[in-house]
């Protein structure tokens, strides 16, 4: 039997990092300048983290499912080039979360469904990975919430944390070529499933669209986003705060 392997990618440590060095500076921080460098490099760090753990979260379930591949593959290190390619899995993200505060999903990993040996495993391998972004947010939420810290540091993990659910809440989303419909496919026919596989290329590119491009649809996917972060118990405040900063180029 295949052992899974205990190597961790230093590609992911070093976004650890990357994340670490943005909240010293933005706890730490003397001048704006310094103050809104540590909470970018907090958040985008944090979420290029956040995208390593949500395929781990795929990757890792998949194998305690039966689907072996995935440590030959590399999922199970954490290293941000085995789910993708590095631009569209790190950069392009990056760049439409700079651009509009949207979390666009990242990387991807390949998995054999039919080595997962039940249904119910399979749809728990597509809720793995919003589930990581949640619990992410949630942690984000409870460490501002519970420890006593500076503004801006409390700022960054505020936003951060709002974009992990944002990332959930449209993660879930029942689009083919999104993880919400991996959840429900195992439980569909077959004729279904066809139909949903034609349109799997670009049903979340057409989503995309909608979100930036049509009046309403953003306002409603941050609202719903918003109550789940308040329902978990995020300040809003302190999130728009670090939004504002994220954006320092907008203000």
């Amino acid at each position: 039997m295949q052992r899974v392997s205990g190597r961790i990618s230093p590609w992911f440590l070093a976004l650890v990092a990357v994340t670490v060095a943005g909240g010293v500076l933005a706890a730490a921080g003397t001048s704006r300048v310094i103050l809104i460098t540590g909470i970018v490099l907090l958040v985008l760090g944090g979420w290029a983290v956040s995208l390593c753990l949500h395929e781990f979260g795929h990757a890792i379930t998949a194998y305690r499912g039966g689907d072996r591949s995935v440590a030959a593959k590399g999922y199970l290190t954490l290293d941000i080039r085995r789910y993708a390619d590095l631009g569209l899995s790190l950069l392009l993200p990056l760049v439409f979360l700079l651009l509009g505060g949207i979390p666009l999903p990242g990387g991807a990993v390949w998995i054999e469904h039919g080595a997962i040996r039940s249904r119910g495993m399979r749809s728990l391998v597509s809720l793995a990975g919003p589930l990581v972004n949640l619990v992410f947010g949630l942690l984000a939420t409870v460490a501002v919430a519970a420890l006593p810290m500076p503004t801006a540091l409390a700022a960054g993990l505020s936003a951060l944390a709002l974009i992990e659910v944002l990332a959930f809440v449209l993660n879930v989303l029942p689009v083919p070529g999104l993880d919400g419909f991996g959840i429900w496919e195992p439980f569909l026919s077959d004729g279904a499933r066809a139909v949903a596989a034609k349109v799997r290329p670009w049903a979340p590119l057409a989503l995309f669209a909608l979100i930036i491009g049509v009046p309403g649809v953003s306002s409603a996917l941050f609202a719903f986003g918003d109550t789940v972060f308040t329902a978990i118990g995020g300040d809003g405040e302190l999130a728009s705060l670090g939004y504002s900063a994220l954006f320092f180029w907008k203000n």
